[in-house]
């Protein structure tokens, strides 16, 4: 099935807000085994959303549209929509009363322009919207089907998963089985994947493989089509055994697993626990891990040391060690891992130390440069890394590694992602 993705909004179009959702959405109907035939932005104009949907609906059978359905003036979506098609709008009174509900336990004032969104063309089936307060809906028209959603990121991807792809693969069923695997990797290149996988059989087993870099990470999208259900899986099962032989190394998650979510989940089987010591990544990886549900039962603290005199007076890093060595320095790096793990009482201690740049940088120590230990009561590794990007990449990639060395240490200190 070929879609159309059309995102709506001045907000697009003037470049003020960078477009999340068509990626979103694009990779979410790639993993159906569906194709995108185009993706359109257009800004909040009555005239360039219908040009628009006439396009897509010229090379899609359905479409999936996105933003305008708020409350104010320039969200003009579904009148415009209603307009395009010479459909009357009509007010969803049930709707009408959710929405007055939410924004009442939400401790949010009844501003009658909300009552707008509550309002849909003729004949449209509503999609719940779980986050917010604007509804979306499907539209059928001309024997295709249009799905209409918020442009708030949030919003659209819960009701995309949860509304949109159910009510699409009910409506286009297909006799065939799709089946997707997503193999997550970090620490390797797009190119040298391709290289380790050049060799492997897959359209010899009808399976496609697509490489989808996601900073700081490599998805390997495994795809599979099949009359018979037990012969896809058979197939998909062989693919993915090639495959992951290959990138044993690099692999970090599957599907919808984070990396932060598995080495929660194993902190949390083995009953151990985690604390950190944070200075250049400045709380970016207790970030992380505390959006896993139950964090609380694996990470006990995190500190963020940033001034040499923190580490001293939090960590207990001796103030000879900074001096002689210098705050970013394997020894520094070592002494506040060892430091926060032995003050938190935890199975494990993680420092992170560097210079993220843009500034700061020295010929010995330059931009980028940045130390990670790890510490777990009988042995503490550390390691230097040299990252070639901008401070935000920078701060990511070592958390990313942080991540990376403790989950390489739960799985039994095998074979160590290659930097």
């Amino acid at each position: 099935m070929r879609i159309g993705i059309l995102t709506i909004g001045n907000e697009l179009t003037s470049g003020k807000t960078q477009d999340t959702n068509t990626s979103f959405i694009a990779r979410h109907v790639f993993r159906q085994g569906w194709e995108v035939a185009a993706m359109l932005s257009v800004g909040d104009d009555d005239e360039a959303i219908r040009s628009g949907l006439e396009y897509l609906l010229g090379l899609a059978a359905a479409l999936i549209v996105t933003g305008g359905l708020g409350p104010t003036t320039d969200d003009m979506t579904t009148a415009a929509i209603a307009r395009a098609f010479g459909l009357p709008l009509f007010t969803d009174e049930a709707v009408l009363e959710q929405i007055k509900e939410r924004m009442t336990s939400r401790n949010r004032p009844w501003i009658p322009n909300n009552a707008k969104q509550a309002a849909f063309p003729e004949g449209a089936e509503r999609i719940a919207n779980p986050v917010g307060t604007a509804w979306g809906f499907a539209l059928k028209r001309y024997g295709k089907l249009i799905a209409v959603m918020p442009g708030v990121p949030a919003e659209a991807e819960k009701m995309l998963l949860e509304g949109v792809i159910p009510r699409f693969r009910e409506e286009f069923a297909e006799k065939v089985e799709v089946l997707t695997r997503i193999i997550k990797l970090s620490g390797v290149s797009e190119s040298a994947v391709d290289q380790l996988l050049a060799d492997i059989p897959l359209a010899g087993l009808g399976v496609g493989i697509g490489f989808y870099p996601r900073f700081p990470e490599l998805e390997v999208v495994l795809t599979l089509r099949d009359d018979l259900p037990e012969r896809a899986a058979e197939r998909m099962a062989q693919a993915e055994g090639l495959v992951v032989q290959r990138l044993s190394g690099h692999i970090i998650a599957y599907d919808q697993e984070t990396l932060e979510g598995v080495v929660a989940a194993l902190l949390e089987s083995r009953k151990m626990t985690l604390a950190l010591a944070e200075s250049c990544t400045g709380g970016l990886i207790s970030d992380r891990l505390t959006d896993v549900p139950g964090s609380s039962g694996f990470f006990e603290r995190g500190l963020v040391t940033y001034s040499n005199l923190s580490k001293e007076e939090q960590l207990g890093v001796p103030a000879e060690v900074i001096r002689r060595h210098g705050a970013v320095s394997a020894e520094t790096a070592v002494s506040m891992a060892e430091g926060v793990r032995r003050i938190a009482k935890t199975d494990f201690g993680i420092s992170v130390t560097g210079i993220a740049g843009p500034g700061g940088g020295t010929p010995e120590k330059p931009v980028g440069t940045v130390f990670i230990a790890l510490a777990d009561g009988a042995k503490t590794e550390c390691r230097r890394f040299s990252f070639p990007w901008d401070r935000r990449r920078n701060k990511v990639l070592a958390s990313q590694w942080a991540l990376m060395m403790l989950q390489n240490r739960l799985v039994g200190g095998g074979e160590d992602h290659a930097q």
